[in-house]
């Protein structure tokens, strides 16, 4: 590979009619900025559910090119490695450690693979064990860790098809692993350029109506579908802890493989034909099948067709059976969901979906236990006489969550909690679970009473909480607020109910989140890691969460930072200003207007955000709200430039009002649907003296059937598509604009494409901007040579159209 690998930079200025393209190098930003990217990943941390041991595990701050210069398949809606079998896009751990919790220093596992490129990393069910993929050169290889003695052996040779995911699953005997295994006869890949086509490639409709995403990476033809099919085929065998391989199950294309909590059954569920060219993979016909421990058939139980029309709306459902699993507190259970209303959320119904259970060996019929006045959104297994189930309704933003008798069907539901799943104040918190005796997570109750864990969102900040929750009288007692001062705390999980033992998190916003144990009761705390602050040159800087308002009198919010040293009370130096905000839509002003912002949060400046900047004389305003508003049956995008511009306008002022900045020197940025709403200001307001737009989507008319939360399709509202395209309203748009895309965007919907023909549209309009494609890079950047030279590229824009 060379050394020296170039660029796209296209750019042109106002002042000139001449329009260049640059040969340029990679860049690095400058030296306060490039300290702060430049950092060492702390390790993530994982733990049995005993929490007497911690898996650390470390990977590398950032990818490299090379990283991403690999050979790669686009498939089905999938991109992978040919040559390893897996996903093209993964992220590799280079390290493991693990240490005993009650102990201060991690143990290197010794035996691990030279130049480890680890994943899928799991627990056995007993937890003695942890199982890991190891992918070398010509693919993936299976290994085991002994959790007693920090040692790694491997298990098997690079043979595993993990080009769907997890290529493995433990047994319930924690000595055995079924695994997805390459055949050795598998054919050889037809390489599409020397193969020459028979025929013209050919889609039909039938006249059904469907509401489609513009789906990347779809299969295309018919040497597509036979390197498809090739790629995603496996056979199914057992591993031993000694490496042993037994046969199990004949070459077919394996997507799933689920065991029954008793060991005794297994569901597993391959990929049919006919494939398509408009949906992706998960949309292709589906089989699924119940075999014994032994490999025996039990029972076909779910067969699922090609799956290219669904209805429109966001609450429209396939057919047939979803969902389907097994019950966690019972042997060998199904449950699965059908709509009641043919999956189509036009069709007036009292109820949309019924819950049926169906019992192994699957002789006797099914049987409904409940059924859903709203789409079904999960369920938490209690015991034969408990279990919690969710519905929601995506229009209403309505989520109702109840109490179920599984073993009682004729017993009405109980409604725990009926509210706007937007309205965080409101919101009750997670039923909290416990392993059972199959190793399965499901309610924990503890004298007919189980326990919610909060946010604790409120008006007044944010105050996480234990409650205690009464399954007989359906009421709550509080058990724990967490008002720490100038920290935040999380609650991650309960480890002993009897003793009150919480596992929490800690953070402020400059100490780096670590893992502590809070006794609810005492309320002492027990630190478990010390990870520490890797921005350090940032200790100083001044935040702020400020509370503002739309003029329409929505309370919105943002994080401000100011430059370490600067005089708030002189206020003698006006700031230039940087806003970076995404727009969420909501169906109501109060939901619209919450805070959930939180002054205490580590301030982790990445890539994602202008916190960098910080350090350069900027004044940045983070994740400000832009809420989009659509109340009863309006809308969020019939009003969406009107409250863009309003949003945008309200934060500005609201800085400004505190006599921080220079209101001349604003710039907006925002990646994705944030630049989509970036470009949109400056061509539709005049607030903006330049901005940044990473990886958006300007022309609606290429995202026909629905964008990020439009449900109606063009056809349906033409004037909102055309009006909220910035590629449509080009010749408005004269504010300086620095475009940067991944030159593999894979993303539904912004596709390089966009950002190629809007600066076309610019460049041709005589506006003043900049296109920036990065090699190899999808729709989030990974590769440090790519996000540094970003990082300079945004440097020397904002230095040139807004500093000076």
């Amino acid at each position: 590979m060379r050394n020296r690998i170039f660029l796209l930079l296209i750019f042109c200025f106002s002042t000139t009619l001449i329009v260049a393209q640059e040969n340029l190098t990679y860049q690095k930003p400058s030296a306060t900025i490039l300290a702060l990217a430049d950092y060492d990943r702390a390790p993530s941390v994982s733990m049995d559910s005993k929490k007497e041991y911690m898996l650390f595990s470390y990977r590398s701050t950032y990818k490299t090119l090379d990283d991403l210069n690999q050979e790669e398949m686009r498939l089905g809606g999938l991109r992978v490695n040919p040559i390893t079998n897996i996903s093209s896009s993964t992220n590799y751990i280079s390290n493991l450690k693990i240490r005993k919790v009650t102990d201060k220093v991690e143990t290197q596992i010794s035996g691990l693979p030279e130049n480890p490129r680890i994943t899928f990393i799991n627990w056995s069910p007993n937890e003695k064990k942890i199982a890991f993929t190891n992918t070398v050169a010509s693919g993936v290889e299976l290994w085991v860790i002994d959790v007693a003695s920090a040692t790694a052996k491997k298990l098997t040779n690079a043979n595993l098809n993990a080009n769907l995911g997890t290529p493995y699953s433990w047994m319930k005997d924690n000595e055995t692993l079924l695994v997805r295994m390459i055949s050795k006869n598998r054919p050889a890949l037809i390489d599409s350029k020397k193969d020459l086509p028979k025929g013209p490639t050919v889609s039909a409709s039938d006249g059904s109506k469907s509401q489609n995403r513009t789906y990347a990476d779809l299969l295309k033809n018919k040497t597509d579908e036979a390197n498809f099919e090739t790629l995603m085929t496996s056979e199914l065998n057992k591993v031993n802890l000694y490496g042993d391989v037994y046969f199990y199950k004949e070459a077919a294309m394996y997507a799933g493989e689920s065991i029954a909590p008793d060991g005794n059954y297994i569901m597993v569920t391959t990929i049919q034909k006919p494939f398509s060219y408009i949906v992706p993979y998960s949309r292709f016909p589906l089989k699924t099948v119940v075999y014994d421990a032994m490999g025996k058939e039990i029972k076909v139980v779910n067969e699922v067709p090609l799956n290219e029309v669904i209805p429109k709306g966001f609450s429209s459902v396939r057919q047939g059976k979803r969902s389907m699993s097994w019950r966690s507190d019972k042997p060998a259970t199904l449950a699965y969901v059908v709509a009641l209303d043919e999956g189509d959320q036009a069709k007036k119904a009292d109820f949309r979906d019924e819950l049926f259970l169906w019992n192994a060996p699957f002789s006797a019929e099914p049987t409904s236990i409940v059924k859903t006045q709203q789409r079904y959104a999960g369920l938490i297994w209690g015991n034969d006489t408990q279990a919690i189930v969710y519905d929601d309704w995506y229009d209403t933003r309505n989520q109702k969550t109840y109490l179920i008798n599984p073993s009682n069907p004729n017993q009405a539901p109980k409604i725990i909690s009926d509210r706007n799943s937007q309205d965080i104040y409101s919101d009750p918190g997670n039923f909290e679970t416990k392993r059972n005796e199959y190793n399965r997570y499901v309610l924990a109750i503890e004298n007919n009473t189980t326990y919610l864990i909060g946010d604790g969102f409120t008006k007044e900040g944010q105050f996480p909480f234990v409650d205690e929750f009464n399954l007989a009288t359906l009421k709550t007692k509080r058990l724990y607020t967490s008002n720490i001062k100038d920290k935040k705390e999380d609650i991650l999980s309960i480890e002993d109910f009897k003793k009150g033992e919480a596992l929490v998190q800690i953070q402020s916003k400059n100490e780096f989140p670590n893992y502590y144990y809070r006794n609810l009761k005492s309320k002492k705390l027990t630190q478990l890691t010390n990870f520490k602050n890797p921005f350090e040159s940032i200790k100083n800087v001044y935040k702020e969460v400020i509370k503002y308002k739309r003029k329409d009198g929505v309370d919105l919010s943002g994080t401000l930072y100011l430059p370490d040293g600067y005089d708030r009370t002189k206020k003698a130096e006006k700031l230039p200003l940087l806003i970076w905000a995404y727009p969420e839509e909501f169906k109501d002003k109060n939901s619209a207007g919450q805070n959930k912002q939180n002054p205490n949060e580590f301030t982790f400046p990445y890539y994602g955000s202008f916190v960098y900047w910080v350090t350069k004389g900027y004044a940045v305003l983070d994740d400000a709200s832009f809420p989009i508003i659509g109340e009863g049956t309006t809308e969020p995008n019939d009003t969406f430039m009107t409250q863009l511009v309003d949003d945008a306008a309200a934060a500005i002022d609201a800085v400004d009002k505190l006599g921080y900045i220079n209101r001349k020197k604003v710039a907006i940025g925002g990646h994705s649907y944030g630049a989509f709403m970036t470009a949109n200001l400056l061509t539709h307001c005049n607030l903006f003296a330049c901005g940044i737009a990473r990886s958006g989507a300007y022309n609606r008319t290429l995202t026909p059937f629905g964008f990020q939360s439009e449900q109606r399709n063009y056809w349906d509202v033409p004037n909102v598509y055309n009006e909220m395209s910035p590629f449509m309203n080009a010749d408005k748009m004269k504010t300086p604009l620095l475009l940067v895309h991944g030159d593999a965007d894979n993303n539904p919907g912004t596709f390089t494409l966009q950002s190629e023909r809007y600066f076309q549209a610019l460049k041709n309009l005589g506006a003043p901007t900049r296109l920036v494609l990065l090699p190899k890079e999808s729709h989030s950047y990974v590769a440090r040579e790519n996000i540094l030279h970003l990082l300079w590229e945004q440097d020397q824009f904002l230095e040139k159209y807004l500093k000076n």
